[in-house]
């Protein structure tokens, strides 16, 4: 029996930085690079992007019915986002979990502080960095999906993000996709092969052990 076969219960995997370090991207390779990882997608109010897709980037809805799931504590957790709601669906994420499979989490320091407060067993959580402010700045821009007003917002908001970083499980600067992908696959096979997610590796030793020499 090989030992990434062994039945485990399913990890909240968190990825969060600043806008424009990167961390989408390497949500995106991430899935692309491994079969048991799932995205968690989050509600929101903010309204679609051309290039997104409901139900495949988001749920989007409106404010009122955000507030009808919120009040009917549908999200394990949500927060405001330059005036836009977000929120992560809890059934759905119990479900994965409980089958096995590892949930992706592509949120901000907030939603990080309230998943870990609810479900710390179940975490693990990595923080990108960019490798300079400049660098971030002009991802940004190189993006074109922003005003210059919003760019100037994100970057305000970049250095309050970047002070949470001690929060976090692991960090990672992403100065290159390839280099912090592969250590993010890195950190997700060490923690599978933890012991205390291992459901089974118990009943596999006390088999072992029967079976004397």
């Amino acid at each position: 029996m090989q030992q990434d076969t062994m039945k485990r219960r399913g990890i909240m995997f968190i990825l969060s930085s600043p806008s424009g370090a990167g961390k989408t991207t390497l949500s995106r390779l991430l899935r692309q690079n491994d079969p048991n990882i799932t995205m968690s997608i989050s509600y929101t109010t903010r309204k679609k992007r051309p290039n997104e897709e409901d139900g495949v980037d988001y749920f989007f809805v409106s404010e009122k019915d955000f507030e009808k799931k919120a009040d009917e504590k549908f999200f394990y957790e949500f927060a405001e986002v330059f005036g836009n709601f977000y929120g992560t669906p809890r059934k759905r994420v119990e479900e994965e979990l409980a089958a096995g499979r590892d949930v992706l989490f592509d949120i901000d320091w907030q939603g990080t502080r309230r998943l870990t407060a609810k479900a710390r067993d179940d975490i693990v959580s990595v923080f990108i960095l960019p490798p300079s402010m400049a660098e971030l700045a002009r991802r940004l821009k190189s993006r074109g999906q922003d005003t210059a007003e919003v760019i100037v917002q994100r970057m305000g908001r970049a250095a309050d993000e970047i002070s949470h970083w001690d929060e976090y499980d692991y960090v990672v600067i992403n100065d290159s996709i390839d280099y912090s992908l592969q250590n993010i696959l890195y950190i997700l096979k060490a923690e599978r092969l933890k012991r205390r997610r291992q459901n089974s590796l118990m009943g596999f030793v006390g088999d072992l052990l029967k079976q004397g020499i």
